[in-house]
């Protein structure tokens, strides 16, 4: 077994405190990984406060994880030692339903396994353990190699934030000059602006904050729709090929579906309540659908895509010891546009 410190919640009431566990020994398949940086999700609060009520402690959260490969099981022939992976939100599958061998094992049938919080297969009794610590060790077939060109502490967001929004503008085929709305602007939502622009669309951001327009057009977003501007969301009705709606609390969907092209697509990547009038779906064959992170095989293509177009999370770099302090900004906004947590403050503690 190998000594891991960490940072966990030991309840859903109090802060997260040092914690020191044991990972498994390298298997055959596995890959060890030491820890560079790790990126703070709003999942993240949602687990520790046990807020979709599975959550079981002590707990370490974590899944925007980028680092080094320290050791390497025997089969292990597709990465060498020292090369910079990452892991994100799921460390296993079942592999063989239908949904696994189309490489979305995000849907697996059976349940994905998460990089933490889950029932842990390799050890009776315990749940899997997250980025917040010195390493960990993951299944060959659930690590990406991550590109060197990119600025690394600034590549952790996107195996969470990066996919989420990557896998529905791939899915629903965005290309040069359609014109998108990305609804909300936070974590998720400039990651959504990056990624189009870097597909050739003309990108919108839907925000009812008329103050973040400078920001949207600096992350390159043509134009800013405030929400609450009814006129100037009736100038914007079927106007848009695809919205792309990463609103955080409950909301009705009406207004956003309103804005869309006969027969488009709003995708959900919040999970979060909402309403709608389903008569804005029946006229105008409008489409509202969701989408989970992506697979690993599509992960892996995003980060290329991202190395090829240098795109990044715009990024504030934390200590692992002030990751409370992390929680309480988040829940008043007050990051642009993702925390990401430099392991080597852990490892000199």
């Amino acid at each position: 077994m190998q000594p891991t410190k960490s940072y966990a919640a030991y309840n859903d009431r109090d802060d997260l405190k040092p914690y020191q566990f044991n990972r498994r020994e390298v298997g055959p398949k596995d890959v060890q990984i030491d820890i560079l940086f790790c990126g703070v999700c709003h999942s993240d609060i949602h687990v520790v406060r046990n807020d979709w009520g599975f959550s079981s402690y002590p707990l370490v959260p974590g899944h925007e994880i980028v680092g080094r490969v320290r050791a390497l099981g025997c089969d292990v022939t597709s990465l060498s030692i020292g090369e910079l992976v990452g892991v994100g939100c799921m460390v296993d599958s079942c592999r063989e339903c239908s949904a696994c061998k189309e490489d979305l094992e995000q849907h697996c049938e059976k349940g994905m396994l998460m990089t933490y919080g889950s029932p842990d297969p390799h050890e009776a009794d315990r749940i899997t353990q997250g980025g917040y610590s010195t390493r960990i060790v993951v299944d060959r077939d659930f690590v990406v190699k991550v590109p060197e060109s990119l600025d690394v502490k600034a590549v952790a967001p996107l195996l969470c934030a990066g996919i989420t929004t990557y896998s529905p503008l791939r899915q629903w085929k965005v290309k040069p000059g359609d014109r998108v709305g990305v609804i909300g602007l936070g974590g998720l939502g400039h990651m959504g602006v990056k990624l189009a622009v870097a597909m050739g669309a003309d990108v919108i951001m839907i925000t009812s904050s008329a103050e973040k327009g400078e920001d949207a057009r600096r992350l390159g977003a043509s134009d800013v729709l405030v929400s609450t501007d009814e006129d100037a969301m009736a100038r914007h009705a079927n106007s848009f090929d695809l919205l792309l709606d990463t609103i955080p609390v409950a909301h009705r969907m009406d207004p956003y579906v309103r804005l869309l092209k006969f027969g488009k697509a709003m995708v959900v990547v919040g999970i979060t309540p909402a309403e709608i009038n389903t008569g804005v779906l029946s006229f105008g064959r409008r489409i509202i659908t969701g989408s989970l992170i992506g697979g690993i095989r599509e992960t892996q293509e995003m980060l290329d895509f991202c190395a090829e177009h240098n795109v990044v999370s715009d990024v504030e770099l934390i200590a692992m010891q002030d990751i409370n302090t992390a929680y309480e900004r988040m829940m008043r906004a007050d990051v642009k546009y993702r925390f990401v947590i430099d392991m080597q403050s852990l490892k000199e503690d």
